[in-house]
């Protein structure tokens, strides 16, 4: 089999494993993505994950779908971020599939939606597992600018009530004065 074949295969079976073992939203998968793509198979950096998180968060779509594609492209192209979308899509088509034919079983059973509420208190440990653990490289691994420009999304967030969209648009205004300003040194 070709290096090629093998990381899409490879690139295949690691998110339907994530994808069909993830409970609890995108957040949840960020930490296995981490894991997998960042720690086990060094397809990316850490400093890559967080730009992937950034880049998946703020596209229009599950944060999922949208990190497998940006991996799935960065390995292999178009067609790695097709066979991503389609390892990452499959697993919920299904459980959602099933899910939609048993529904009104589910709705009304009580070991169900405990099973349920109990997981929902998981997800929340996950996901400030996450917070906590990407964060911690960004507060140290990063600059006093960047550390003052994530406060300040945090509070006009939740302290003011800003609606995330006109944060995120303000943070890619910033982040694009910085750029150009950062390459214009590098000229000089």
């Amino acid at each position: 089999m070709g290096k090629k074949k093998e990381v899409l295969l490879k690139l295949f079976v690691s998110t339907l494993y994530l994808s069909a073992f993830t409970f609890g939203g995108g957040y949840v998968i960020v930490t296995l993505m981490k894991k997998k793509f960042v720690d086990e198979c060094h397809w990316i950096e850490e400093d890559e994950m967080l730009d992937l998180v950034a880049i998946a968060q703020s596209s229009p779509g599950a944060i999922a779908v949208n990190g497998a594609i940006v991996v799935g492209y960065k390995l292999a192209g178009v067609i790695g971020a097709l066979t991503a979308i389609v390892g990452t899509v499959i697993p919920p088509f299904v459980i959602i599939s099933a899910i939609s034919v048993f529904y009104t079983a589910f709705r009304e059973n009580f070991l169900i939606a405990q099973l349920l509420e109990g997981m929902q208190a998981g997800v929340g440990a996950v996901i400030a597992a996450v917070v906590f653990d990407m964060g911690e490289g960004i507060v140290r691994g990063r600059n006093a600018a960047s550390n003052v420009i994530m406060i300040g999304a945090f509070l006009a967030s939740c302290v003011f009530g800003i609606n995330v969209v006109y944060i995120v648009l303000v943070c890619i205004l910033i982040g694009v004065a910085r750029t150009f300003r950062a390459n214009r040194r590098e000229e000089k």
